[in-house]
């Protein structure tokens, strides 16, 4: 995924966006389709997973900036947020909710081949539905001879350009170096080691989450945002990482639970939030390679993250490290919110 995001975005910025999307969602369906068949014959191994996680990366690569660059050609500018937040009530809906369960049951009754052809049947209605869709907005004309390194280089400009851009991605790159590693890691070990809970304890914990994002969906496509909307993004971003102070103070399930809750909607807020700025303020032409850095930047930092998240709670301990990573990943994101000029596009005159 992270070798192919910056051509996907050129892709997502040269070609059409619904059929850049439609081959992202095909790359999945033969991963899925690979995996289903090798596990259904009982003869899958771990190398066969390793190389056909590989089209399944390059369909995120691809499907992931093109979708975040679709949405203005689909909605007016008035109805951005409300799309993005849409988006962010059916997302949590499939992914935190109905599909765990959906996943759950498939695995119980026909084993994990069969979720895993299924998934690839999912896919492929993915891919029909979005090559279905009718775009009411002319893109403007591309250089069909421009390089693909020019065209990331062009997008690389706009993004250095534009303070509240690129303070932005390097801000996400901070939070998430000090907050991805110990979610993904250090919750599951808390809540079974520390807990001691099972794995339907750490289901309600991932769906208390799901339905805080659904809450916040919700809220913010009711209400609209506020007229700073950097600051409402940074506010409620960081109100979804210092929530892993909590989690390392929590004694009781239920304490958890909440820290989910908290955390699912202050990081749906922000992404809401973030999108439709950049879906308004940056150029359309542009928003595909734009998409695919913000991508490529926030996810550049996680193998870090997750490789160093072991050893340091292995010598400070997990509620040690929760706490600390909550501490010090808050101040640091916020601390962009200071660079100079970052907050003129909240300006009344921008």
């Amino acid at each position: 995924m992270v070798i192919l995001l910056l051509g996907g975005g050129v892709a997502a910025d040269r070609f059409d966006r619904r059929l850049v999307i439609a081959v992202g969602d095909l790359l999945r369906a033969v991963a899925m389709v690979g995996l289903g068949v090798l596990a259904v014959a009982d003869v899958l191994q771990i190398w066969h997973i390793v190389l056909i996680v590989v089209f399944f990366g390059a369909g995120e690569a691809f499907a992931g900036p093109a979708a975040g660059a679709i949405v203005p050609d689909l909605v007016p500018e008035r109805l951005l947020v409300q799309a993005n937040a849409l988006g962010q009530l059916v997302e949590p809906l499939g992914w935190r909710i109905v599909g765990p369960a959906l996943g759950g049951v498939l695995v119980a009754s026909a084993g994990a081949g069969s979720a895993f052809l299924v998934s690839a049947v999912a896919f492929l209605a993915a891919a029909l539905a979005v090559s279905l869709v009718r775009s009411g907005r002319e893109r403007p004309p591309v250089d069909e001879d421009a390089s693909v390194r020019g065209e990331i280089a062009e997008g690389w400009r706009h993004v250095r350009s534009q303070t509240w851009l690129w303070g932005t991605l390097a801000a996400a790159a901070v939070s998430l170096l000090a907050f991805a590693g110990p979610y993904e890691v250090l919750i599951p070990y808390l809540v079974k080691n520390e807990l001691g809970g099972g794995a339907e304890d750490l289901g309600l914990v991932f769906a208390a989450g799901g339905v805080g994002a659904l809450a916040a969906a919700v809220a913010v496509g009711h209400l609209g945002l506020p007229r700073r909307s950097l600051t409402f993004t940074y506010a409620t971003w960081a109100l979804s990482v210092v929530v892993l102070v909590p989690y390392g103070l929590a004694t009781e399930l239920w304490q958890v639970l909440i820290a989910s809750a908290v955390g699912g909607a202050g990081f749906t807020a922000a992404i809401i939030a973030w999108t439709t700025l950049m879906q308004r303020l940056v150029p359309t032409d542009l928003l595909g390679r734009v998409t695919s850095f913000d991508w490529f930047v926030s996810v550049s930092l996680l193998p870090i993250s997750f490789a160093i998240t072991g050893p340091i709670a292995d010598a400070l301990g997990t509620r040690t490290t929760l706490v600390l990573a909550g501490l010090v990943a808050t101040p640091l994101m916020l601390a962009f919110l200071l660079l100079p000029g970052i907050r003129d596009i909240e300006e009344p005159a921008a």
